[in-house]
This record gives structure tokens, sequence and C-alpha cells, in this order.
């Protein structure tokens, strides 16, 4: 089956290289084609070009898209988008006087929601994350990772990560799916979490793995929740059941977090408010992907990933939502391509790059997803009548899709 789309004002995020990621200066640099046509064959980008390049042909479908842009689906690398319960509550503590970790300590946060997931069925958490995840997509996301995290029990994990496999098998979203069995303490473990850590080593992390339920290993590696001596061993015990590495680090602190998920070569590491010139220098030369979640530091007020300080330093960014009930109760990724542009500097192109190719790397499909390439899928959106790309930061507070393209069919 082949799909034309004709008189595409401008495709933007052309890639022609077959690069993994962008980094430094390359950021920095987005193709674009103006006046433009692209053909899509079964879920592929067959080919595109100037329309005065299309030649006259028949096409099972055609779309016209006068006056709009093409622009690849954003890429969400980091999400807790199964979760049972909102936490407006505490929001309002926050607004109070109670930091993040007041809140944690007294059992709210994480514990929270884990109590809460404990007390719903499979059913109903798979129905609440299905419109969670219709309503990103209706805003430009085509590929998402999920964690679980929300569970902190073996089987309130593993009825998580069953959650997001069933949505894998019934959306045509791209979905990585990531145990998070230590994203906090519970309280019964308290004084002795390194018992808690046995529990994931020893009895969660091999039925998750028997299971085949997650792509990734993460850990809450920061101030008040896992040390680095406890997250190098889970990591170690997920890398030998399959897993490849993602880290929670540096929220609350410098923790260590960035140089023990460089040491285990962890995919990414994300959140990254606190950051010196030591983990600066780690990241240099490696393959793990700094992610900042701009979502986050927004709602808790944290200070800024320095995002523009990587970036000078010739470091790949990527930028993702942390969709969560807590602490970003978002995953809306135009707002993330916003906020990469107002708060933390990043030009329309560099922003643009780390919410598409780069947040494919962070969750391992920048092969196939993040650019407009010949041989990718067909993952793509086309924006409502706009003047040009820099319009899509600029107006924060608009939806600017109107069509959603994922593997070649509109959803």
């Amino acid at each position: 089956m082949q799909t034309l789309i004709k008189n595409i004002k401008q495709i933007v995020g052309i890639d022609r290289t077959d690069r993994l990621r962008l980094q430094g200066r390359e950021m920095s640099q987005i193709d674009t084609m103006s006046d433009a046509y692209l053909i899509v064959e079964d879920e592929k980008i067959k080919t595109f070009g100037p329309m005065s390049e299309l030649t006259e042909q028949l096409f099972d479908h055609e779309y016209d898209a006068t006056g709009r842009l093409l622009i690849p689906s954003f890429c969400d690398s980091h999400t807790h988008l199964v979760y049972a319960n909102s936490r407006e509550h505490e929001f309002v503590d926050k607004i109070r006087g109670l930091s993040y970790e007041e809140i944690a300590k007294r059992g709210g946060g994480i514990l929270n929601s884990a109590k809460a997931t404990a007390a719903t069925s499979e059913e109903e958490l798979y129905d609440m994350a299905l419109q969670r995840l219709d309503e990103v997509v209706r805003l430009g996301t085509g590929a998402i990772e999920i964690k679980s995290g929300y569970g902190l029990s073996t089987e309130s994990e593993l009825k998580l990560l069953r959650v997001i496999r069933r949505l894998k098998e019934s959306s045509p979203v791209t979905i990585k799916s990531n145990f998070l069995g230590a994203h906090g303490i519970p309280m019964e473990y308290r004084g002795h979490q390194e018992d808690y850590v046995d529990l994931v080593i020893n009895e969660m992390i091999p039925r998750v793995a028997g299971e085949r339920l997650a792509d990734f290993i993460d850990v809450f590696c920061d101030q008040g929740f896992f040390t680095v001596a406890d997250t190098e061993r889970i990591l170690e015990a997920g890398i030998k059941h399959g897993m490849r590495p993602k880290i929670h680090a540096n929220e609350m602190a410098v923790s260590g977090g960035v140089q023990v998920g460089v040491k285990y070569g962890a995919i990414s590491v994300d959140h990254l408010e606190q950051m010196g010139d030591a983990e600066i220098e780690c990241l240099k030369g490696s393959d793990t992907m700094p992610t900042v979640l701009p979502g986050c530091a927004f709602f808790l007020n944290l200070p800024l990933s320095p995002a523009r300080k990587m970036i000078d330093a010739c470091l790949p960014v990527a930028m993702a939502s942390d969709y969560n009930p807590g602490t970003s109760p978002s995953g809306n990724m135009q707002l993330i391509l916003s906020m990469a542009c107002i708060r933390y500097r990043l030009t329309p192109e560099e922003a643009f790059n780390a919410t598409t190719l780069n947040t494919a790397y962070a969750m391992g499909v920048s092969d196939r997803l993040g650019s407009i390439t010949v041989g990718k899928l067909a993952n793509f959106c086309l924006t409502k009548p706009i003047p040009s790309y820099e319009y899509m930061p600029y107006a924060y507070g608009e939806n600017k899709i109107e069509t959603v393209f994922l593997n070649g069919r509109i959803r």
C-alpha cells in the first residue's frame, strides 16, 4: 500500500546520514525541504522530494498538506504512564512549603502511588493508561518508554509491567518497557533498605526476566533513595538477565548516579538537575545519553539542568516529559519543546533534535525513528497551518498538531 502526502509546506527533521544521535554543534543543525511531497509504502518512508519532481502515479491514499509542516513524531524516552491515582493533594502540600523529600519521608510521593496501585486491578490500570497514551499521541508522541516503579512489591511490579506489555500489543505506538522496582524504599524497609535491594535482585528481576516484561532496568540513584552501591548491585543483576541499564540520577543531589550509569553502559542518565564538571567530563566519549526532564524541574521548582553547558561541551542532550502523577503530571512533548527553548535556552533546532532523534536514541529506537529518513518507520505529524517550525516552541499554549501518522497510517 502506498500513501502520498503532497503540497507539504515544509518537511522538518530530515536526516540522510543514518546518525543515531546528535551532539554538540550537530544539534543546532536541522535539515528541511519546502514545497515537498512524501511517499509512504506500507509502514515505512519510501521517498520524499520537491513537488516539482513528483511524477504522476496512482496511490492508495492521498493527503493534501497545503500550509502544513511535516515533522517526525516526538519520542518520549522517560515516562511513568501507568499509575492508579493523581496526587493533587501533594501538589497543595508543595505550595504550602513541603519539599518532595519531606512528602516522601512521611509516606507520600512514590509510596502513595504504590499503595493505590496495589488496590487497583490490572484491567483498571490498563484502561487508565490507554486513555493517557491516546492523549499524548494526539499531541504528537509516536514512541514512548514506560516505567514500572509504582508497585514496590513483586506482584505489583509485575502487574504494572503486564499492563505495559498489553499497551505494546494493542497500540500502534512504539513502546519500550522499563523495570523500575528500585524507585522508592517501602516504609517497612526503612533503616534496612539493603533487604529491599535483595528482594529486587533475588525475586523481582528473575520473575520480570522470566516473563520477558522489560527492555530496561532502572534505579533511582539519588539522595534519600538508592546508593551507588545499591545501584551497582541492581544493575549487575539486570544486565545478567538481559536488561540494559537506565538511571534516575542527580535530581536531589550530585549522587554519583551519572558515573555509575556510564560505568555500566546505561543508554541514558535522566534528570540531571544537579550536575558538576565531573559529571559532564564523565559523559564525554560515552554512549550514554544525558536526558533532561523539564516538566519535573518546572513542577517542583528545581534548579535547571545545565543543558546549554552540556551541548557546549559537545555532549548530546535529550529532553523527555517524565509524565507521572507526582512530579510531572503532563506528557505533552510540545510543551517540553517549548520549555527547552524558553527555560534552557536551546535554539528551536536543538530543541527539535532533543525531543526526536536524541530521545529516540535514549530509548534504543533511533535506527528506525526520530527523523524523516528513507527506510525509517512512517511516524510523523502534520501540523495545523502554521508559519514556521519556530512557531512550534513559540506558541507554547496551543496544540499545533493536526494529524498523526503511526506506522504509515493515520492514528
